[in-house]
């Protein structure tokens, strides 16, 4: 019971957040402590009821990243760390963070001092830095009047959420970071900005494509026929279909309606646009790395996975690189009592770690000429997951060389080893799904994907108002004290950076899906 932990709220659990929908008859949703009520006379748009986060630091770090001359620290971070509630942020059509972030980015490149000798990375092009003329606020499908946003730090892990119920679209996302803070504070800086950018390119590229449409704006339409369709999701479901890049796919439950080959162009779309984003944000940052190597060779093995999460409209976009995980708790197909039935849980993303066979084997036929691909059970010896953004010397000769010594990786011989290559999905919410997990592998470490569901649904059953993230995090340190012989106070007394023994940084998102549960009242956990 949340009530009953023993655990201090506020001493460990540094990230805490939650947002509960509003009712669809329109009462405004209230939340306490004294924080601004959230906007009433929400239309019944969302597929999800609400959500809830939490994160728990087991790494000590610095206080404050260095990247970009401190731009990204100085002018963006801040507003993330351990948050109390969402934040209404109106939109702007004026100067939004993205072009902060953009004009600072640009600016910091500029002024750094850079060897005629030293190259930009090849795939690096500067022309794609968005500018003040980049498309408005107003023009995508992921803007709104007013947002509603959370997120925060917890040692080398970032967590971020941002919704728009009126518009009904959802993005979240868990950036774990490694040797460092550094790329997990740039992704939280700039990829959502990244995201925007790019599905506003592809609303502008949607709207030139579709005439005669009396909304003038296509999204929209399918956002419509996205939420009719979901009427009909008992409705024989159509075979998954596949989209054209490696480990993607897109589920077309529920497909039928009058625009279903349109539909499917632009949930393709949609996910080009999530890839987009992610190789601007690994371009960017390693442009920087290489700029600033020479003060801080320690930034050419700072990395970071990630895991994305947009629920536009019925649909579930996830995107991930590393090893963090989506895990869907649904319904077996066929039980007529929802509340009764037997869930089970169905993982969202792939695991990119040489312990899964097929990144191992891809790894290894990525460099038939190199005896030592993996060695010690990881990749040159170095690292565990296979796919990452950053860790730019497993990736670039040049920044491997920064190195000195032991750790520079020896006979780089076809770099890159790490890839930054994205799983990505997309799944039609349907209504025997119940929630969905997002978790960094911290989480992992002490439960099963199923495990991870069953203590979340007996939460949410006896506690239907209550904090699931939150949960499930003190359920984690009880057994991580279990394991290490510890009592749970003991283990929350080992400092930071000590605590590592014990356990990772963990951040968790918990989602509950549907339309149909809704209560008036959210509530917020510092």
């Amino acid at each position: 019971m949340l009530g009953e932990s023993t655990v201090n709220p506020e001493g460990e659990f540094k990230i805490s957040f939650g947002y509960q929908c509003n009712t669809h008859n329109g009462c405004s949703c209230l939340v306490p402590n004294g924080f601004e009520n959230l906007p009433g006379k929400i239309p019944r748009n969302s597929s999800f009821s609400r959500l809830s986060g939490a994160a728990l630091s087991a790494n000590a770090t610095l206080a404050n990243t260095n990247i970009c001359n401190g731009v990204i620290g100085a002018e963006i971070l801040p507003s993330w760390d351990s948050p109390n509630s969402f934040r209404r942020i109106p939109s702007s059509p004026n100067l939004s963070r993205l072009d902060v972030v953009s004009s600072s980015l640009q600016s910091c490149m500029s002024n750094l001092s850079c060897s005629p000798s030293t190259p930009s990375p090849p795939e690096y092009d500067s022309c794609s830095l968005r500018s003040m003329s980049a498309p408005s606020r107003n023009e995508g499908f992921l803007n709104a009047m007013d947002i509603q946003v959370a997120g925060g730090a917890a040692g080398e892990d970032r967590v971020q959420a941002v919704c728009s119920e009126e518009n009904g679209w959802l993005f979240c996302a868990i950036y774990d970071g490694f040797n460092g803070r550094d790329a997990a504070d740039f992704l939280a800086g700039t990829l959502y900005e990244n995201i925007l950018h790019q599905t506003n390119l592809l609303g502008c590229e949607l709207n030139q494509d579709v005439t005669g449409v009396s909304n003038g704006f296509y999204p929209h339409l399918a956002i419509q026929y996205a939420f009719e369709g979901a009427k009909n999701s008992h409705v024989q479901k159509s075979p998954a279909g596949s989209f054209n890049k490696n480990n993607s796919s897109i589920d077309n439950s529920a497909n039928n309606g009058p625009f279903p080959d349109s539909l499917d162009s632009f949930r393709q779309g949609l996910l080009d646009s999530l890839q987009r984003a992610l190789i601007q944000a690994e371009n960017d940052f390693l442009y920087m790395v290489e700029q600033e190597m020479e003060d801080r060779p320690d930034l050419v093995s700072i990395g970071s996975c990630v895991l994305v999460g947009l629920l536009h409209g019925m649909d579930l976009y996830t995107l991930n690189l590393g090893d963090s995980r989506a895990v869907l708790a649904t319904y077996d197909e066929g039980s007529e009592m929802k509340g009764c039935g037997q869930l089970k849980a169905i993982q969202l993303t792939d695991s990119h770690t040489v312990d899964n066979e097929f990144e191992r084997t891809r790894v290894l036929s990525d460099h038939p000429d190199d005896p030592a691909v993996i060695a010690g059970g990881k990749v040159k010896g170095k690292l565990k997951v296979t796919r990452a953004l950053g860790v730019g010397y497993l990736k670039k000769k040049n920044l491997n060389d920064a190195l000195m010594g032991i750790l520079r990786v020896r006979n780089l011989i076809s770099p890159p080893y790490i890839s930054t290559e994205p799983s990505l999905n997309v799944r039609r919410i349907s209504e025997s799904d119940h929630f969905v997990i997002f978790g960094s592998d911290g989480l992992f470490d002490f439960f099963s994907n199923d495990e991870a569901v069953k203590l979340v649904h007996s939460y949410i059953l006896s506690n239907p108002n209550g904090d699931p993230a939150k949960f499930l995090l003190e359920q984690l340190v009880g057994r991580a004290a279990d394991c290490a012989g510890f009592s749970l106070e003991e283990l929350m007394n080992v400092p930071a950076g000590r605590r590592r023994k014990y356990h990772d940084d963990v951040t968790v998102i918990v989602i509950i899906l549907g339309t149909n549960t809704r209560t008036s009242k959210a509530s917020t956990w510092v």
